[in-house]
Order: structure tokens, then C-alpha cells, then sequence
């Protein structure tokens, strides 16, 4: 009997400590579980999230990359149009037409050379690129032909029977024009001046 007793009393110590393990475990399980489904429910948050944040920030870099090769577009076709603009609004210099204008009638002076009485006649031409310079000479033609004449007369055979001479005499007769122009105008205008005629007896 006393035998008896014994194992009924070790029986009664091992349930206690079978119920003890069985509820450890079952702790362990439910926290293994927890720990699993927010594992489970943070990977899917996260997987969820990244994602959504990537593809924003892409469609930032998108809208980003667009606003600024819109803006080079943009730059690009400001330059093209300031280009165009300039080629439209400068325009392309014509070269002024050379115009000519007798100084009629003839230049007819005389000189003496020694002793003898001499007469030049000298028809001319002046040379300008604007109307408005000629239309001056026009004007001021009567203070011209007086000078001129003046010039012409007081010249000896020796320098107008040479070429070099009458070189001389022409860039005279440019000089005494511009200089009048330039007196009443304010600009000499006339470029140069050819003699159309030279007649000496």
C-alpha cells in the first residue's frame, strides 16, 4: 500500500507540471503568431508603400525632366525666333545706287600765258549715293559755278596740258564742292567729281 501511495503522489506532482509546459507552449505560439502576422502585415504595408513612394518620386522626376526640356524647348525656340527676328528686323543693306549729275552748262574760262590769251572749257559731272546731296548741289549751284570758275581761271597751261595736272585740278574742284556742301548743308555728300569734257585753245 505504501507503494501505492507513492506513485499516486508522483502523479499528482507530474500533471501540475504537464499543465505548466502545455501552457508555455501555447504562449510561445501565440507570440510566434503575432510576430508573423505583423511580419506578414508590415510586408505588406511596406511593399505597398515603397512602391507607391518610387513611383511618385519618378513621376516627380518625370514632371521635373519634362518642365525642363520643355523650358530648353521653349529656350531653344526663344533663340530661333530672337535669331529670325533679327535676320527679319535687320535688314540686309542694299548698296546705294550711284547717282550722277552734270554741273550744266560747260565751265568756259580765261587764263593768260605768256601773253597769249587762252580759253578751257571743262564740262563735269559729281557723284553722290543720295538724291538729297545732289538736290543740294542743285541748290547751291550759282556758289559752285562762282568758285569754280574762280579755281579753273587762275590755273596755268603747265599744270592743265599734263595728266597730273588735271588730276590735281579735278581733286581741287572735289574739295571746293564738298567744302561749300558742307558749309550749307552741314555734310560734304558729294564723293567725287569726273570731267565728262577738257577743251583747251
Amino acid at each position: 500500500m505504501p507503494i501505492d501511495d507513492d506513485v499516486e503522489l508522483d502523479t499528482e506532482k507530474e500533471a501540475p507540471a504537464k499543465k505548466k509546459g502545455g501552457k508555455l507552449k501555447l504562449i510561445i505560439w501565440i507570440v510566434a503568431g503575432v510576430l508573423l502576422l505583423g511580419g506578414a502585415t508590415a510586408g505588406v504595408y511596406f511593399s505597398g508603400i515603397i512602391p507607391a513612394f518610387s513611383a511618385h518620386a519618378e513621376g516627380e522626376e518625370d514632371v521635373a525632366s519634362a518642365d525642363n526640356s520643355d523650358g530648353k524647348d521653349a529656350a531653344k525656340k526663344g533663340d530661333k525666333t530672337k535669331g529670325k527676328g533679327k535676320k527679319n528686323g535687320k535688314k540686309k543693306e542694299e548698296p546705294k545706287v550711284t547717282l550722277y549729275l552734270p554741273l550744266d552748262p560747260a565751265f568756259v574760262v580765261n587764263f593768260q600765258e605768256q601773253g597769249q590769251l587762252r580759253f578751257l572749257q571743262v564740262t563735269m559731272e559729281v557723284m553722290a549715293r543720295d538724291q538729297e546731296v545732289l538736290d543740294a548741289v542743285k541748290t547751291h549751284l550759282p556758289v559752285i559755278r562762282n568758285n569754280l570758275t574762280l579755281m579753273l581761271s587762275s590755273q596755268s597751261l603747265e599744270i592743265l596740258a599734263s595728266r597730273e595736272g588735271k588730276e590735281k585740278v579735278r581733286a581741287e574742284t572735289l574739295a571746293e564742292i564738298q567744302k561749300i556742301l558742307k558749309e550749307q548743308t552741314g555734310k560734304p555728300g558729294v564723293e567725287a567729281v569726273y570731267f565728262t569734257s577738257f577743251v583747251m585753245q
